[in-house]
C-alpha cells in the first residue's frame, strides 16, 4: 500500500469504529439525522464522563398561555442579529394549526434548556460551544471560535435544534439568556430578564434558577398562569350582582 493511502486509511473513520465509538452518545439521544453539509462519518462522540457546572439560569414556558404571535422570536433577531428574522432567533415557535392540532399542542415553544450535560458543548472541536463560567456557566457560542463545522447542531438532542444555523455568517449560534445583548435597556443573562421574557405579551416565559427536571421537554413547560381570584363568601340571603333584592312588602 502507497504511503499516500496509509495516511488517507488512518484519517478515515470507517463506519464500525464510528458506530462503537458513538454508541453512548446516540443512547442519550443525539440523533445525527436530518442536519445538511454534516456527515455523522465526520463526528466524533463525546466524553460521557464529562461533567460541567450547572447553569443558573433556565427559561421555562407555559405552551398554554401562548398565543404564537412569535413576538420572542423578532426580539432575539433583533437584540442579536440586528434583523427581524425568525430563522435566526435562538427561540422558536411551531405553530401546527393547518393540521388541526388540537390545543395546547397546537402551539409549541422551543427554548434552548441549557443541559446539565451539553452535547452541543461536549462535541464543538475548537471551544465555540463553552461553558460561560463568567455569567453563570450558561452555555455559549463564541462566534469568533466557530468554524461551522455544525457539530454542536448535529449533536443537540432536541427538535427542533437548539442550536441555530446562521447562513450568512456560515456559524452556529444558540442562547446565551442575553449575556451581552441586553433587550430594552434592561440586563440580560441569568439573573436578569432575556430579550424573549420581556417581549412576550402573554407573560409566557419566564427565567429561573433551578433546573428543571430533564427527562423530557415536560419539565420545562409548568403553568405560569396567574393564580385565580378568590371568590368572597355570601352570606344566605345577600344579593349577587344578578339577583335584584327583594322589596318588602
Amino acid at each position: 500500500m502507497a504511503e499516500s493511502e496509509k495516511a488517507d486509511s488512518k484519517k478515515r473513520v470507517h463506519r464500525r469504529e464510528f458506530l462503537v465509538g458513538s454508541g453512548a452518545a446516540l443512547a442519550g439521544g443525539a440523533l445525527a439525522v436530518g442536519v445538511p453539509g454534516v456527515s455523522a462519518m465526520t463526528a466524533f462522540p463525546a466524553d460521557t464522563k464529562a461533567t460541567y457546572p450547572a447553569s443558573t439560569g433556565y427559561i421555562v414556558y407555559d405552551s398554554r398561555l401562548c398565543w404564537g404571535c412569535q413576538s420572542c422570536m423578532f426580539a432575539c433577531s433583533m437584540t442579536h442579529q440586528g434583523e427581524a428574522n425568525p430563522a435566526l432567533s435562538r427561540i422558536q415557535i411551531i405553530r401546527d394549526a393547518p393540521s388541526f392540532t388540537k390545543y395546547p399542542l397546537d402551539v409549541v415553544m422551543a427554548a434552548c434548556r441549557q443541559c446539565i450535560s451539553p452535547l452541543c458543548v461536549q462535541n464543538c472541536p475548537t471551544g465555540a460551544a463553552h461553558v460561560d463560567t463568567k455569567h453563570g456557566n450558561v452555555r455559549v457560542i463564541d462566534q469568533a471560535k466557530c468554524i461551522g463545522c455544525k457539530r454542536c447542531i448535529q449533536f443537540c438532542p432536541h427538535r427542533p435544534h437548539r442550536t441555530v444555523w446562521n447562513p450568512y455568517k456560515n456559524k452556529s449560534s444558540k442562547c446565551d439568556l442575553c449575556i451581552d445583548a441586553p433587550f430594552w435597556s434592561k440586563k440580560g443573562g441569568p439573573d436578569g430578564e432575556p430579550a424573549c421574557v420581556t417581549s412576550c405579551p402573554a407573560k409566557a416565559l419566564k427565567i429561573v434558577h433551578e433546573a428543571p427536571p430533564q427527562e423530557d421537554v415536560s419539565g420545562y413547560d409548568v403553568n405560569l398562569a396567574p393564580p385565580m381570584p378568590k371568590t368572597p363568601s355570601r352570606k344566605p340571603g345577600t344579593p349577587t350582582a344578578k339577583e335584584p333584592p327583594t322589596s318588602k312588602s
